[in-house]
């Protein structure tokens, strides 16, 4: 195991700039997840990690040496790609173990390793069998077994689960998740999937653009996005954007837009009212009877989903999406109102995007 540090990699094809100057630690068994939209910069990130891009300018160290300039079978990783790319004329053991065969292994050794990888996996049952005879999941599995028994310092996961069916997802997520805290081994993931980032990671970065919009651990990421692109990408169904004006009151400050009236605190003295957006979870608004609740709205569509009613009402021309319990019984065109806890809500500065720290007073609005 082996941390990793990535100091101000840039990457340019001709006057194409892809990657502005990323930095990134990963302590030792950590799991970073590299997240972003289609075009972000993230596999190639990833392909400048693994040796198989060059940067333009800027330093890879894997634990205390630089491999920038070090081929990828000298820099002692594994690699996890989307298609499986598993040797279709020989059988699971072999698939696992050949690059230990490469690498002149003993046979002894290379079956010990292969029938470990392959019990941790569950495929113990498939090892004399050929890839065509394989589902998508066990394909995967087998690539998976064959990065494991290279003992690598660091693992590199390329969308690994992207060519699997919903529920084949949700059971190879699992099982990373405990192939990780089974070797403690350090783990760089992409993915497009913020479900992927938020059940995986330790540290995830959040990537648009070739820039690192943030990087933290995946509560914070959730609770205190940097802007409003991280806002907005993080949660399903995404968090909902107000905009309005953040006005002074009474030596304190409140957001107002329409429908929307919301106290808040905020501990620089020196910030002015100005336009605004307010961000909220749609798990963090609770449909009440109270007439001076924060927000009132009337309802456009009901979503029963089984565990909870997704609602969106529409308040002062804004659509908000609301996760309220199972059985409510509200109708289209019906009047609603919702409170908000405090230290839930987001604020964002209309210019720059960029979220407003508040200072939460954990009474409901």
């Amino acid at each position: 195991m082996s941390s990793l540090s990535i100091r101000d990699i840039q990457k340019s094809y001709g006057a194409l700039k892809v990657l502005h100057g990323i930095d990134v630690d990963l302590e030792d068994g950590g799991f970073l997840v590299l997240l972003g939209p289609s075009g972000c910069g993230k596999s190639t990130l990833l392909n400048i990690i693994a040796g198989l891009d060059e940067p333009s300018s800027g330093d890879i160290a894997i634990g205390d040496r630089s491999v920038t300039t070090l081929p990828p079978k000298d820099r002692n990783i594994a690699m996890v790609f989307q298609s499986y790319a598993l040797y279709p004329t020989m059988s699971v053991a072999r698939n696992i173990g050949f690059g230990l065969e490469m690498r002149g292994v003993p046979e002894q050794q290379r079956r010990a390793e292969i029938q470990k990888a392959a019990e941790m996996l569950q495929i113990g049952h498939l090892l004399d069998r050929l890839p065509a005879n394989l589902s998508g999941g066990q394909r995967q599995r087998v690539a998976m077994g064959r990065a494991i028994v290279r003992s690598p310092d660091l693992f590199l996961f390329d969308e690994p689960l992207s060519n699997l069916d919903a529920k084949l997802r949700v059971e190879m997520r699992t099982e990373i998740k405990r192939l990780h805290e089974r070797l403690g081994t350090t783990i760089v993931y992409v993915t497009h999937d913020q479900i992927e980032a938020m059940t995986l990671a330790t540290k995830v970065a959040v990537m648009k653009g070739g820039y690192v919009q943030q990087l933290a651990d995946p509560r914070t990421i959730y609770e205190r996005p940097a802007n409003m692109f991280v806002a907005g990408f993080i949660g399903s169904p995404a968090m909902n954007f107000i905009r309005g004006k953040l006005m002074s009151d009474d030596g304190g400050f409140r957001f107002e837009s329409g429908g929307v009236i919301v106290p808040v605190s905020i501990p620089d003295d020196a910030v002015k009212p100005r336009d605004c957006v307010l961000g909220v979870r749609p798990e963090e608004l609770k449909v009440v009877e109270n007439d001076d609740a924060a927000i009132h709205g009337v309802i456009d569509v009901v979503e029963p989903t089984g565990p909870d009613t997704m609602v969106t009402a529409m308040v002062g021309g804004h659509a908000i999406v609301a996760r309220a319990e199972a059985r409510f019984q509200g109708r289209r065109s019906d009047k609603v109102r919702f409170s908000v806890d405090a230290q839930s809500i987001n604020l964002f500065d209309a210019e720059t995007q960029n979220r407003i720290e508040t200072r939460a007073n954990r009474q409901p609005l």
